[in-house]
């Protein structure tokens, strides 16, 4: 198997970074058996059952934890998937043992969103700084699987849910079946910036007022 679009992507990762000191591609490579190992042991797995549910060798699960495999995406694609991260966290991780969610910003429509959670799957929560008076054009409502929990730290938001057009300040929350037309957006001279709970299943936040008597 050949791993070059593995290694290109680890180059890439590395040609991202702003630290001179940055790791060269083979040493981050060096890393992910380390990684592999920490993630199974943290699952309380074993490499017998690993290797039932992605259908790599017990042997060859042992080489690459030990690192005497090189890893190519065909092996880190099932193990990801099995470990429930993303690719990139086997390959680009902090240090093991690291709580740290050392996310990277993605900006989409003039949004700013910082992943706060790494596990793809269940709930996910992200940072949301949506620039003032944004966005410009004309609101429009979307539907889609889900459900959704926002929560206002500071600044002004603007939801649009069915025929509610209602303004949310800091400290305010709203949430809401993301199968009913919805949209969002900042209507104030300042950015906003919000806490979004989002269940792409429908999971929904659990909020307990007061401590469950024993």
């Amino acid at each position: 198997m050949r791993n070059d679009g593995l290694t290109n992507s680890v180059a890439r990762m590395a040609n991202r970074r702003v630290n001179d000191d940055a790791p060269a591609p083979d040493d981050v490579l060096r890393t992910v058996g380390t990684r592999l190992r920490s993630l199974r042991q943290r699952r309380g797995a074993t490499l017998a059952q690993l290797s039932r549910t992605t259908g790599i060798s017990v042997s060859t699960l042992s080489r690459l934890e030990s690192g005497q495999r090189r890893p190519t995406l065909e092996l880190l694609l099932p193990l990801a998937r099995a470990h429930q991260v993303p690719l990139d966290e086997l390959v680009d991780a902090p240090a093991t043992g690291d709580p740290r969610v050392h996310s990277r910003p993605i900006t989409r429509n003039g949004v700013t969103y910082i992943a706060l959670t790494r596990r793809p799957g269940g709930l996910r929560a992200y940072k949301l700084i949506i620039p003032a008076q944004q966005p410009v054009c004309e609101p429009q409502q979307q539907v889609h699987e889900g459900y959704e929990w926002l929560y206002v730290l500071s600044g002004r938001l603007r939801l649009l849910l069915g025929e509610h057009d209602v303004i949310l300040t800091a400290g305010e929350v709203a949430e809401f079946d993301t199968h009913v037309p919805h949209w969002f957006g900042n209507p104030g001279p300042e950015p906003a910036e919000v806490l979004s709970l989002f269940g792409p299943q429908g999971e929904r936040l659990h909020v307990r007022a007061r401590p469950a008597k024993r």
